[in-house]
């Protein structure tokens, strides 16, 4: 009896300390990513159970502000990306918001290749960015990205595009869905530094020179011809559009693509551009005419 009673204290003791354990490991803080640790210790309420497209933001607030908005307001995110991110370990830390299983408000009102509302097919990665600075005398110009927090980006962006096997022309900006109402991740947003590390679109140099044709770059095109492709790649252009409307689609377009110049005017480089990117990456099935290559010369039709 003593025997049995001595092993079955012995047991509950083990059963005890396994609880403690896997109690211990649910509330621990850092996951190591490898190249980075996420901080896992906010959660957002603002979230729902389900990802094809991976969207990026920047916060236009500080980092508390921002934890706090994306945790308790009406909009929320995956991932949390500061300006100067802490260490933990020795890595960078990012924070996880909102699981990637679940979906995140992040997106609103939203349209990509022919999906709308993608807050539920999407993964969205919001960055301690300032965006457009206003001062007394007016506009003070964009809030650079930190090496650090791209760094960061980077190495979270590639983990996210490889588990969800993400499309580069699917890695998109807050403004490409949404070019009516948003202007994040701005034009300081290093698209094409990204798209070198296997992250994004990015048109070949070559096939935009081509496409040129010995145009000069800022001559201007036929508007509605340029907006006809870039439907076919991806953004929204609807029948009776008003000219602003058109030139914010145009805008949010260069912002990502031709960041030296974003002013929404339809323009030569802006329609080889889109040009190469067609012949690279593809149009929407709706779309009748892509650019296709053929051998040393690319036609559109």
């Amino acid at each position: 009896m003593n025997r049995f009673i001595i092993g079955l204290s012995w047991r509950s003791v083990t059963l005890i300390l396994l609880m403690l354990l896997a109690g211990c490991h649910t509330r621990e803080r850092y996951i190591d990513e490898g190249d980075y640790q996420l901080d896992v210790s906010s959660t957002a309420i603002s979230r729902s159970d389900r990802v094809r497209f991976l969207v990026f933001h920047y916060t236009a607030e500080d980092f508390g502000a921002s934890l706090k908005i994306l945790t308790t307001g009406q909009v929320s995110a995956h991932y949390l990306v500061p300006a100067h991110p802490p260490q933990v370990s020795r890595k960078p830390v990012a924070w996880r918001l909102v699981p990637e299983s679940q979906s995140a408000w992040h997106a609103g009102t939203s349209y990509w290749r022919g999906y709308t509302q993608l807050n539920g097919t999407s993964i969205g990665i919001e960055q301690e960015n300032l965006g457009l600075q206003q001062t007394a005398s007016g506009t003070g110009g964009w809030q650079p990205y930190t090496p650090q927090q791209i760094s960061l980006v980077t190495h979270l962006a590639r983990d996210i595009i490889a588990r969800h096997h993400i499309a580069p022309q699917y890695v998109v900006g807050h403004s490409d869905i949404a070019p009516q109402r948003k202007l994040d991740p701005g034009p300081l947003f290093p698209w094409q530094q990204l798209a070198q590390e296997g992250i994004g679109a990015w048109p070949d140099a070559q096939r935009v020179r081509f496409y040129l044709a010995n145009r000069q770059e800022y001559d201007p095109v036929d508007k509605n011809a340029l907006l006809e492709k870039l439907a076919c790649y991806g953004y929204e252009v609807t029948p009776g559009m008003s000219d602003i409307q058109q030139q914010r689609v145009v805008a949010a377009f260069q912002m990502h693509f031709r960041q030296q110049r974003y002013n929404g005017e339809a323009d030569a480089e802006t329609e080889a551009i889109v040009d190469a990117l067609l012949e690279k990456y593809g149009a929407m099935a709706s779309c009748k005419e892509t650019p296709v290559m053929d051998n040393n010369h690319s036609t559109f039709g």
